[in-house]
């Protein structure tokens, strides 16, 4: 799965303990998450999109692989 935490994260200046305190998380989570290395629950999903201001579609890229 691919995102665009970073990206929309640098949007608002935002460093991944930023981001990890605004949500609820460790940082070392929201860098698992930017690498694809990390499946979110739900919670946790609408959280960081609510937080960068978009949806969960728009956060995370899911390729046919990803749904197997």
């Amino acid at each position: 799965m691919k995102t665009r935490i970073k990206e929309l994260r640098a949007r608002y200046d935002l460093t991944q303990e930023d981001l990890a305190n605004k949500v609820g998380v460790r940082r070392e989570t929201i860098g698992f998450l930017e690498k694809g290395k990390y499946n979110p629950s739900l919670k946790l999903a609408y959280k960081v999109a609510k937080t960068l201001e978009t949806t969960i579609d728009e956060l995370f890229i899911f390729e046919e692989t990803d749904l197997e």
